[in-house]
């Protein structure tokens, strides 16, 4: 992911304003592994301990924490609440530890980050928000039907979107390199402040500027690995194509025209990237188009933060836009992070209460801007942020970012089957092995096979 782009100098300044978890959590986790609406004021009953514990994700971007800490805080004192917050990275899945550890002891913090698939994985033990949620859904207008298909379950909502780590993983482009080569203008494509302009951004235009591209010695660097960026790009792709393994009612759909077709398309585009992708992982992509060596990439706008500080020349020249338009429409890969609160909370509606502060438009623009625009809101009315508009360089290069004028169905990867099942299809790279599998010479009706069977293999688990 977007954050192991990122130096260790960068980490160490964002570690600077985290609060450490505690040495109990720590055990835990070591365990495991071996109206215009008004924030409502929060009522303290008399059972209420006055208290309220967080563990929420430690932003990559130095800074954007304190930018939490301090909404957070503002909440507590208005609301005569003690606040505590445990920053919680996610390198060497230590959040995901985190989750565990609390599920397994029923004890934690009141309000707990949590990344996609981790809310159903979690649902016997978490309360629901459905109250919240509608109001905030007739505040902030809808979310994407990507958040819905991982935060509710059985018509209750199991958490409230949070902006702070949802991102897009969506092409990031060498504005000169794909002029030069493919001839596309994609600043005029997807200008700044105004509509795309990308009817004939279709998967056609797209593997011919893959084409031209690496003909010239500059790849579109896509990861054929099997870790998240490489399985979010090739779950865009298999969805514009219309491509399921397994529905939404969980029948087995792997040998189908569709799942063919974006085979075939895998092994035409594959031969146009670089020779290593099958080995990348999450900060390939990264180095890649820093280095200067590439047209564009998939991922979220810390490839252009890095390339920023460290690469001003390759920055200044970086776009972030929308997906080609497959056969069945334009998809770009979306990873929500979530707000919970446990059943075992000792503090539900003061969680509640706090939830609704941090959703509130004034709250999520700040917090976006504490990222330099990284940070995405999964509410439809708070895509035009003016921080999006005003980075620079290029000024406008992440204006497309939250796809402002909803171009794109915001996906997940193996989606839509039943979360239990994507969810492993996800982790084990289903999708990307198969690219693989076939691109290197295996027969298309054996992959279909191969594939089949591992679906069955996650419904019987």
């Amino acid at each position: 992911m977007s954050d192991d782009a990122v130096s260790p100098a960068a980490r160490s300044l964002a570690a600077q304003s985290r609060t450490k978890l505690s040495r109990r959590q720590f055990v835990a986790a070591t365990a495991i592994t071996s109206a215009a609406l008004v924030t409502a004021p929060y009522v303290r009953g008399a059972h209420a301990a006055g208290k309220l514990t967080m563990g929420f994700w430690d932003h990559w971007v130095p800074g954007a924490n304190n930018t939490c800490t301090e909404l957070v805080k503002q909440w507590g004192e208005k609301e005569k609440v003690e606040v505590s917050i445990d920053y919680i990275p996610s390198q060497g899945n230590k959040n995901l530890l985190t989750i565990a550890a609390e599920a397994q002891a029923k004890s934690g913090h009141d309000i707990l980050s949590m990344p996609t698939w981790w809310p159903h994985a979690n649902a016997e033990l978490i309360e629901p928000v459905n109250d919240l949620m509608e109001d905030l859904i007739k505040q902030n207008g809808k979310v994407n039907n990507t958040v819905e298909y991982l935060a509710k379950r059985d018509g209750k909502w199991l958490a409230v979107p949070s902006c702070i780590g949802s991102q897009i993983k969506g092409p990031c482009t060498r504005i000169d390199l794909l002029k030069k080569h493919a001839n596309i203008d994609i600043q005029a494509m997807y200008p700044a402040g105004s509509p795309p302009k990308d009817d004939d951004w279709t998967m056609e235009t797209f593997l011919k500027a893959a084409e031209a591209c690496h003909k010239a010695g500059v790849p579109f660097g896509i990861g054929l690995g099997e870790t998240s960026d490489s399985v979010d790009s090739a779950g865009a792709f298999f969805q514009a194509f219309g491509a399921q393994l397994v529905d939404a009612k969980g029948n087995v759909t792997v040998k189908t025209d569709e799942v063919r077709q974006v085979l075939e398309f895998y092994k035409k585009l594959m031969a146009f990237l670089p020779a290593d992708v099958t080995a990348w992982d999450d900060s390939s992509n990264n180095k890649w188009i820093v280095s200067g060596r590439g047209a564009m990439i998939m991922n979220p706008p810390s490839a252009w933060a890095v390339a920023k500080r460290d690469a001003p020349q390759v920055a200044e020249q970086l776009w972030t836009h929308g997906f080609p338009k497959g056969p069945k429409g334009r998809y770009a890969p979306f990873l929500p992070f979530f707000w919970t609160t446990w059943t075992f909370s000792k503090n539900k509606e003061a969680a509640k209460s706090l939830l609704r502060h941090l959703s509130q438009p004034d709250s999520i623009e700040k917090l976006v801007a504490a990222s330099g625009g990284y940070d995405l809101p999964a509410f439809a009315n708070l895509t035009k942020l003016k921080v999006w508009a005003d980075q620079a360089p290029p000024t406008g290069t992440l204006f497309s970012y939250p796809d402002p004028y909803q171009r794109q169905t915001l996906s997940i990867a193996a989606s839509p089957a039943p979360p239990k099942i994507a969810q492993q299809i996800y982790a084990q790279a289903t999708l990307t092995k198969m690219c693989v599998r076939h691109y290197q010479g295996e027969a298309m009706e054996k992959t279909l096979a191969w594939a089949e069977g591992e679906c069955e293999g996650f419904m019987r688990s």
